[in-house]
């Protein structure tokens, strides 16, 4: 294994290849054409940059309910460097994220790329962020804890030229499968290759070659050594490839956001935070380790919290997805029945003791009673609100905001849409007098009887569980639905 040092002084860090698919005909990624002209002073004047990411168990994912990963983490540095906000969309397939990309769906692809001559056509890359190597997975010999280290050595392949005439699988249409195209002829000799389906991922390869259902892989140097802590009889020390240069992309006619981001890539290498995010993600096999086997991973298990099944019997009572309840419950108290805000409201729904004993809640520190209470407030909620927006999804917003803020602010900013001419039964039209309320020509209106109101934060508040409902759905997948593709997370090199 070759140090880190080595590659830190030639193009940035070794990281993880990731499931940067690449077709097997790159000529298709040539009708991708930017279909929109949004450069950064688009996105800085509308605040935010719209991201396309891969769901997968390095780049981005949820665990115990909070959004993970290398590229998360580096997108959100990237957001208050460009002091806007941060929107990310889940994606999968190159194909698929250069058509996203190109039609204005995403302003970034975000994933681990391969740099390469066909895909320059399309699309602009940053600076390189890291160079990444293939590695061969094979099967350490059944009884490899009883044997030396050289008896466990000779029973392995170290000289690829040994590969010819065994089967290696590999993710149809990756440049792992191109890889051992391009090796059989430097070889001179066939290895056979078995391409999987393109909706699998590098990690059950390596599952499949640590089970014993397949023999030998293709996978990623630092993913594959990840994973060895979670498989210990699996090798991964046989390099197949030269260093690949990785970066993220941007439209061809984005060149100052490409730019900038050449810039802060520049920067935060310099800084300790960089190799804070490294170590968290690619030099800890413990670390992973525990994320991989948690139940609360979208790595390892299908939970949020150790209240799930709490959570699920409120919203069955609602009549929600239960992913939903469970974003507004991360978002009053990131899941712990201990917090209190500064305003006196407690526990995983964040009441104030008065509403909690009006809707049946003594103790508020009772995750039970807390999440009982607070169904049974959203449920009046849901009541009222029938009565006057009759769209659902309109209703679901006031019923959130209200949650948030009280009713009263939200009747304040209706009042004022009616005097207005505006539609008071469509959220964006209240969402608009609602944060009027700070200004005295608005607070002070004799309509108005809840008065001054800061009101951004039950705006911001609708968005946050709207986007943590999204991230959730993403990754925790309800048992009777069929897995979405879209979403399908997908780890080889692109």
């Amino acid at each position: 294994m070759l140090p880190l040092s080595k590659y830190v002084a030639t193009a940035g860090f070794v990281l993880i290849c990731f499931s940067c698919k690449e077709p097997a005909k790159q000529d298709i990624y040539i009708k991708h054409e930017p279909l929109v002209a949004i450069d950064l002073d688009g996105i800085v004047k509308r605040g935010y940059i719209n991201v396309l990411v891969d769901n997968n168990s390095f780049s981005y994912f949820i665990y115990k309910g909070t959004p993970m990963g290398y590229e998360y983490e580096l997108l959100q540095l990237l957001a208050k460097h460009l002091k806007i906000a941060l929107k990310i969309r889940v994606t999968s397939g190159v194909g698929r994220a250069f058509e996203q990309l190109n039609s204005g769906e995403g302003d970034l692809i975000a994933f681990p790329l391969t740099i390469t001559k066909a895909r320059r056509e399309v699309v602009s890359f940053t600076r390189p962020h890291f160079n990444t190597y293939q590695v061969l997975v094979q099967r350490k010999p059944d009884n490899w804890k009883k044997l030396s280290l050289g008896e466990i050595e000779s029973k392995l392949i170290r000289n690829p030229a040994d590969l010819i005439g065994k089967k290696v699988h590999v993710i149809e249409g990756t440049s792992h499968q191109l890889r051992l195209k391009n090796l059989s002829e430097e070889l001179g000799g066939d290895i056979l290759i078995q391409p999987d389906t393109l909706i699998a991922e590098s990690e059950s390869l390596i599952r499949k070659v640590a089970l014993g259902e397949i023999d030998y892989a293709v996978a990623d140097h630092t993913m594959a050594r990840v994973n060895s802590a979670y498989y210990p009889n699996i090798d991964a020390n046989t390099v197949l490839s030269v260093p690949q240069q990785i970066a993220w992309a941007a439209r061809k006619n984005s060149p100052k956001l490409i730019e900038a981001i050449d810039l802060w890539l520049m920067s935060i290498k310099k800084e300790p935070t960089f190799m804070v995010i490294y170590n968290r993600y690619f030099t800890s096999p413990r670390t992973s380790l525990v994320r991989m086997k948690s139940a609360y991973s979208s790595l390892g298990g299908n939970k949020l919290s150790p209240y799930d099944e709490l959570i699920k019997a409120g919203a069955e009572k609602l009549g929600w997805d239960w992913r939903l309840l469970a974003a507004m419950v991360y978002q009053e108290s990131k899941f712990n029945p201990r917090t209190e805000s500064w305003a006196g409201a407690r526990g995983l729904m964040q009441l104030m003791p008065e509403t909690a004993r009006r809707f049946g809640a003594s103790n508020l520190n009772d995750p039970a009673q807390s999440i009982n209470a607070g169904v049974n407030y959203l449920v009046y909620l849901g009541k009222y609100w029938s009565k006057r927006v009759p769209d659902e999804e309109e209703r679901l917003k006031f019923m959130l905001a209200s949650y948030n803020a009280g009713l009263s602010h939200i009747l304040d900013a209706r009042k004022l849409c009616n005097k207005y001419g505006k539609d008071a039964s469509k959220w964006d039209d209240v969402e608009y007098f609602l944060l009027k309320k700070s200004d005295p020509k608005y607070y002070r209106d004799p309509l108005v009887t809840a008065g001054y109101c800061k009101c951004e934060e039950p705006v911001n508040y609708i968005k946050d569980v709207m986007e943590r409902f999204e991230d959730y759905k993403a990754h925790i997948r309800i048992p009777e639905q069929p897995e979405v593709p879209v979403v399908q997370s997908s780890v080889t090199p692109r």
